[in-house]
């Protein structure tokens, strides 16, 4: 396998493809990690599309699975087999997408986050979000940490593992 994470992940995914009787390229875009201080800890993210142009809608919706829960399978295994045996800063994140799914269903987390926020800052109270995969959970955490007012964490255990907003505690 080559040393490039995104090299090795786009290999990854087309060999995970082809084992399945699935034959499509793999494109690759990296979205470089962000950080407001320049000393990022998030390791970058690497967009892995597979393109859909010689599948059939039936294998698409097959790989997308009921709401996202095979891409977040293949997503789940992207990240654990390809930073299996790398060094921390060799980590990567990688996120797959097909169809436009996760543009979509970003922009639908992105929508639910800010709804929470509104109601907890009208309300006082805090918002649980239920039904997220633990990467849309992580994708919340992310959006709502540069708004100083709220705070959030995860509660349960999965499969019923919840992230909660609620007003941020100045101690």
């Amino acid at each position: 396998m080559s040393d490039s994470p995104m090299q090795r992940g786009q290999q990854w995914l087309k060999t995970l493809l082809q084992l399945t009787g699935i034959s499509a390229e793999i494109q690759g875009n990296l979205e470089a990690a962000q950080s407001q201080d320049g000393d990022s800890q998030e390791p970058d993210n690497y967009w892995l599309t597979i393109d859909e142009t010689n599948l059939t809608p039936q294998q698409i919706q097959v790989l997308i699975g009921p709401d996202g829960s095979v891409l977040d399978a293949i997503q789940y295994l992207a990240n654990s087999i390809l930073n299996l045996s790398q060094p921390q800063e060799g980590q990567a994140s990688y996120t797959i997408e097909l169809n436009g799914y996760r543009l979509k269903r970003q922009a639908e987390i992105r929508s639910l986050a800010e709804a929470a926020a509104d109601q907890v800052r009208s309300f006082g109270q805090e918002v649980e979000i239920k039904s997220l995969s633990s990467a849309e959970r992580r994708q919340v955490h992310t959006f709502l940490k540069d708004f100083r007012d709220l705070e959030t964490f995860s509660r349960g255990k999965e499969p019923h593992r919840h992230l909660v907003v609620r007003p941020a505690s100045f101690e």
